[in-house]
C-alpha cells in the first residue's frame, strides 16, 4: 500500500477540514483555524488570526478542494481557483541553500502557515503526487483522500459507502429506464 508523503498528509487534512455530509467545518471561524493550526505545528503566535488571513485561508482550501475534485472528473470553478492563486501570491516562498522551499524572510507570523501550505502542495505537483490525492467523486461526501490503487483510478472515498451509494443510484437509474 502507498503511503502518502507528509505533505500530501498535511494537504488532505487542510482539505477536510470541511465535512460536507454533517455540515460542519473545523476553521468556519478565526479562531477555529488558529486552533488548527497549532495543532499541527504550524503556528505558535498567542495571538488570534486575522480576518483577512482567515478570509484568505478559506479561499486557498476552496482552491486546493476544486483542484482535487478536477482528479475525479469534475470540473473545477475558475473563479476558486483563481482566488486560491490570487493568495498563493501573497504568499511568497524563497529556496534555501539546501534547495528546500520554506516561507519568505520577513512574513507575518499570521501568514506563515499558508506558505507552508502552498509549500506542500506545489511539493506533490512537482513530484507528481498530486494526482493522488482526490476528492470523493460522491458530491455528498466530498472528503479529500489518497489514492492508493495501483493505477490512480479510485474515485470514491469509500467503496463500501460512497461507492456503493453512486453505484446503487445507477442500477436504480437503469431499471426505471428499462421499464
Amino acid at each position: 500500500m502507498l503511503e502518502p508523503p507528509a505533505q500530501a498528509v498535511l494537504v488532505e487534512a487542510f482539505a477536510n477540514t470541511v465535512d460536507v455530509e454533517e455540515g460542519s467545518d473545523e476553521i468556519a471561524t478565526p479562531a477555529g483555524l488558529a486552533d488548527w493550526l497549532r495543532a499541527r505545528g504550524l503556528f505558535d503566535a498567542p495571538d488570534a488570526i486575522p480576518d483577512e488571513v482567515h478570509r484568505s485561508c478559506l479561499a486557498l482550501r476552496a482552491g486546493i478542494r476544486e483542484g482535487l475534485g478536477a482528479h475525479v472528473g469534475d470540473v473545477p470553478d475558475p473563479a476558486l481557483l483563481a482566488a486560491a492563486d490570487r493568495v498563493l501570491a501573497e504568499h511568497p516562498v524563497r529556496i534555501t541553500a539546501s534547495g528546500t522551499l520554506t516561507p519568505s524572510a520577513g512574513l507575518p507570523p499570521e501568514r506563515e502557515p499558508l506558505a507552508v501550505l502552498a509549500i506542500a502542495w506545489s511539493g506533490l505537483v512537482a513530484s507528481g503526487d498530486a494526482v493522488r490525492l482526490k476528492r470523493c467523486a460522491e458530491h455528498t461526501c466530498g472528503w479529500a483522500f489518497w489514492d492508493v490503487s495501483k493505477n490512480r483510478s479510485r474515485r470514491w472515498c469509500s467503496m463500501r459507502v460512497c461507492g456503493n451509494r453512486n453505484k446503487s443510484r445507477a442500477y436504480a437509474s437503469r431499471q426505471r429506464q428499462a421499464t
